[in-house]
């Protein structure tokens, strides 16, 4: 007999956007003022690229498609898996909302190094690695550093 339980796990879909000069577009969360990239929760009613096109139109303006998938995270002390694709800009207008109160264009080189939150900067090097096949990791607390923030 099969029982039905409610899901365990959360699943998070992030985008990793990159303009023509490869510079990675990350948005500031205005709850908090760390970096991140755009993105959040997949509700239960979407597939996980309709999830990352809803949440990066909610917080940036921007209609995008989502492409390469980038990574599988697990991270099993909050029950949360997360996905990151790479996705590119299909139009919109970039702007604030209510959840990401600035957003900026970083060369990869120069990413911001203060207030980016650890897991979120993991996956950005791992896109800028360009792999043929998705990475699959762990993020566990504490991250890497020891630095204690949250966030999907």
């Amino acid at each position: 007999m099969i029982t039905k339980h409610a899901p365990t796990h959360r699943i998070g879909a992030f985008a990793v956007i990159r303009d023509d000069a490869g510079h990675v577009l990350l948005s500031r969360r205005a709850d908090s003022g760390w970096w991140n990239l755009p993105g959040g929760g997949v509700e239960p009613y979407e597939s996980v690229t309709e999830g990352v096109v809803r949440e990066v139109r909610e917080e940036t303006g921007l209609d995008v498609q989502a492409g390469r998938l980038v990574g599988v995270y697990s991270k099993p002390q909050k029950h949360e898996v997360v996905l990151v694709f790479e996705c590119s800009i299909q139009g919109g207008v970039l702007g604030p909302s209510d959840e990401a109160d600035h957003h900026e264009w970083f060369a990869p080189d120069a990413l911001p190094s203060e207030y980016f939150l650890p897991k979120h900067r993991e996956r950005v090097e791992d896109a800028l690695r360009d792999a043929a096949a998705a990475v699959i990791r762990d993020q566990r607390q504490p991250p890497v550093g020891g630095e204690h923030v949250s966030g999907m």
